[in-house]
């Protein structure tokens, strides 16, 4: 049984390492029953949970956590249509076990590719193999980049910049969000939000946040 063609036009289009596959490989690769609708909140893996496969993400939005035994967490990542999940990789590659969350921040579709099947590819198939290892390096240097903030920046700087990398004069978000993308206490965040505003950065609303001068919040985040 094949996906639906519009779906595997649209699967190679957003993953084109596989595109030069031959077609009875991409049915063996990609069949029907490992495609997965998933609902916004679903826990799509947990710490200590063995990977099962490759996620090929065609919609949606997944977030990459890390919790501390406090309960606080960071977010390590975000995952979009065309991206991939390296620590997926990471576990596949080394046959351990999730040492982080993935949660659908929206509602998902993904394809899962097999195990077995991400190993042939990786030894046969020099596109994909180029494509796993080129994630590898972007979001290495990602995560360099949030280790570097999170040791050496403020957390008022990494709050203007979490809130001007939403690309939106509105968010609609909890403060506690906020806190969690930042590995900070919700606490802290409403207390810097309300400073925020008595400069007239942003204007507070409930579970809203509104811009109300991105060139104060850009001058702030490049302190």
């Amino acid at each position: 049984m094949q996906i639906p063609a519009v779906d595997r036009e649209k699967l190679l289009k957003l993953y084109p390492a596989l595109a030069t596959l031959a077609p009875e490989r991409l049915d063996r690769l990609l069949p029907a029953q490992a495609t997965m609708h998933l609902p916004a909140g679903t826990q799509v893996f947990a710490e200590h949970q063995p990977c099962q496969g490759f996620p090929l993400l065609l919609d949606g939005s997944i977030k990459v956590v890390k919790q501390a035994s406090s309960g606080r967490e960071l977010m390590l990542y975000r995952v979009a249509p065309g991206g991939s999940c390296i620590i997926s990789s990471s576990c596949l590659l080394g046959r351990t076990d999730y040492n982080a969350r993935g949660i659908a921040e929206t509602s998902l579709t993904l394809q899962i590719l097999p195990l077995g099947e991400f190993s042939r590819l990786l030894v046969d198939h020099t596109p994909f193999r180029d494509f796993v290892f080129h994630l590898f390096a972007e979001r290495i240097g990602e995560l360099m980049q949030l280790v570097e903030e999170v040791a050496f920046a403020r957390l008022d700087q990494r709050l203007a910049k979490l809130i001007l990398a939403r690309n939106s004069d509105t968010l609609n978000v909890t403060h506690q969000q906020l806190a969690d993308e930042l590995g900070s206490v919700r606490e802290i965040v409403s207390r810097l939000l309300k400073g925020f505003a008595a400069q007239n950065l942003v204007l507070l609303g409930r579970e809203q946040l509104t811009v109300t001068d991105r060139g104060g919040l850009q001058k702030l985040a490049s302190v």
